[in-house]
C-alpha cells in the first residue's frame, strides 16, 4: 500500500537503502528534466495581504441581533440552520460585513454566497487598482497587480457565479456554471498545478484552465442529455503547487486540498450524485479525497494523473467508479509511477495493476487537452456526468471498462 505521512499513515517497508536512493534519484532526474523544457514555472506566491484572515478575526468578535456569530468552520448542518434563523435582510448584512467569510461558509445560502463574492471581488478589484499606483512598486509589482485587476474584473461580469473566492497569495477561487440548487446531477473540475486567480480562465487554450473546462464539460452534458439538468464546478478553491517541483512530487498540498473538496461535497444542496473529474495533480488530491468522500460521489475520473497516492483501486476505500485516461502524448506517463516516503504518488492509474476503469482520450493531444470540445476524452467525461457511463468509449486495451454498467 501506498505510504502517506501526510495523513499520519506508515510508511511502506523497504527492503535496501539502495532501493531507495535509486527511486529517489530516479524521481529527481525527471523533475529536473521536466523543469530544464519549460514545465517547473518559477513564479511567487507573495501575499499583498491577508484581507481573509482579518475579516475571519472580525466575524468572530462580531454579532447579529445580540447573537454570536457561529465558528466558520461548523458542519455545514449547522451553518445552514443559523443562516435559515435569520432575516433576509439579517444574511444581506452579513454578506456585507463580512464578504470573504459568508462568500466561502459551506452551508450557507447558495445566492448569498454569490452575492457576497460579488462584494469581496469589488473590494480586490478596488485594492488592486489603488496598488498599481503606489509609488515604490516595482515595475513587475505593478503588472502584476493589473493583471489581478483585470481578472476580477472578468470575475465580476454579470451573471458569473462565483461559489469562493479568496484573494490572498496566488488566489483560490471556484464557479459554478448551471444551476446548482436544482440540479440533477453534479460534476466538479479539480484542476492541478499552477492554478490560481490568474491562470482560472486564459484567453489562449482556454480549455486548459479551470473555467474552460467546466464550460466545456458543461456544453457537452448538455448535449449527451438534453432534459438532465446539470451544474459544473469549476473547483480552483485548493493551493496548487507552483510548477512541476517538490510541491507537486509530495502530498502536502493534496493532503490540503482533499480535505477542502470532502467540505464542498458534503455542503453542496440536494442529495443529487456528484461525479470528480480530476486533471494531473488533480488527481492526487482526488485519491486522497475519496478516501473519506461522501457516497453522493459515485464516480471519479483522473486524467493525465501523477497517481492517486495508492497502488491499486481497492486502497481507495470507496464505492465510487474510478476511471482512468491518458493521451498516448501526454508527457506525464515520463514520470515515475512510485512512491518512497512521501515523494511520488503511487501506481499509475492506467495500468492494468491498477484496476480502474480505462477510457479513450482519442483527440485529448497532449497533457492539457482532455476537456477540447470534439475529443473523445470529454464525451467520456459527459456521459460519467449525466449519468450514463455505459455510453462511455473505453480505451483500445479495455473494451470493456463498462460492461457491467449496460
Amino acid at each position: 500500500m501506498t505510504s502517506f505521512p501526510e495523513l499520519g499513515s506508515p510508511s511502506a517497508p523497504w527492503t535496501t537503502t539502495a532501493t531507495v536512493w535509486r527511486a529517489l534519484l530516479a524521481l529527481a532526474v525527471v523533475f529536473v528534466m521536466l523543469a530544464t523544457t519549460g514545465w517547473t514555472a518559477v513564479r511567487s506566491h507573495k501575499a499583498s495581504g491577508d484581507a481573509r484572515a482579518a475579516s475571519l478575526s472580525a466575524w468572530m468578535h462580531g454579532s447579529i441581533a445580540g447573537r454570536a456569530l457561529p465558528d466558520p468552520a461548523s458542519a455545514p448542518g449547522t451553518l445552514t440552520r443559523f443562516f435559515g434563523n435569520l432575516t433576509g435582510a439579517q444574511r444581506e448584512l452579513l454578506a456585507a460585513r463580512y464578504p470573504l467569510v459568508v462568500g466561502n461558509l459551506n452551508g450557507a445560502p447558495i445566492d448569498l454566497r454569490y452575492r457576497a463574492n460579488r462584494i469581496a471581488l469589488d473590494e480586490a478589484r478596488r485594492v488592486e487598482k489603488h496598488r498599481m499606483r503606489e509609488s515604490d512598486l516595482t515595475p513587475a509589482g505593478r503588472r502584476d497587480a493589473e493583471r489581478r485587476m483585470h481578472r476580477f474584473e472578468s470575475l465580476l461580469d454579470n451573471g458569473r457565479q462565483i461559489l469562493a473566492f479568496d484573494p490572498t497569495g496566488a488566489g483560490r477561487v471556484a464557479e459554478v456554471t448551471g444551476d446548482l440548487e436544482h440540479a440533477e446531477r453534479v460534476s466538479v473540475v479539480v484542476p492541478g498545478v499552477d492554478t490560481n486567480v490568474l491562470t482560472f480562465e486564459r484567453t489562449q487554450r482556454a480549455y486548459s484552465a479551470p473555467v474552460g473546462m467546466a464550460q466545456s464539460l458543461y456544453a457537452a452534458e448538455r448535449k449527451a442529455s438534453p432534459g438532465t439538468k446539470t451544474a459544473v464546478i469549476a473547483w480552483a478553491d485548493y493551493t496548487t503547487p507552483a510548477g512541476v517541483g517538490m510541491d507537486a512530487a509530495t502530498g502536502k498540498l493534496a493532503a490540503e486540498g482533499a480535505l477542502r473538496l470532502r467540505a464542498l461535497v458534503r455542503a453542496l444542496p440536494g442529495d443529487s450524485p456528484v461525479s470528480l473529474f480530476c486533471h494531473s495533480y488533480g488527481s492526487v488530491v482526488c485519491g486522497v479525497a475519496v478516501r473519506d468522500m461522501s457516497p453522493r460521489v459515485t464516480d471519479v475520473a483522473v486524467a493525465g494523473s501523477p497517481g492517486m497516492r495508492a497502488d491499486r483501486v481497492s486502497e481507495l476505500h470507496t464505492s465510487a467508479r474510478i476511471w482512468a485516461m491518458r493521451d498516448t502524448d501526454d508527457w506525464i506517463q515520463g514520470v515515475p509511477h512510485l512512491e518512497v516516503g512521501g515523494l511520488g504518488h503511487g501506481a499509475d492509474p492506467v495500468s492494468a495493476g491498477f484496476g480502474a476503469r480505462l477510457l479513450s482520450a482519442d483527440g485529448a493531444q497532449g497533457h492539457a487537452g482532455y476537456f477540447a470540445p470534439g475529443t473523445t476524452s470529454l464525451a467520456n467525461f459527459a456521459g460519467i456526468g449525466v449519468g450514463l457511463p455505459s455510453a462511455v468509449t473505453c480505451a483500445r486495451t479495455s473494451s470493456g471498462c463498462a460492461d457491467d454498467l449496460a
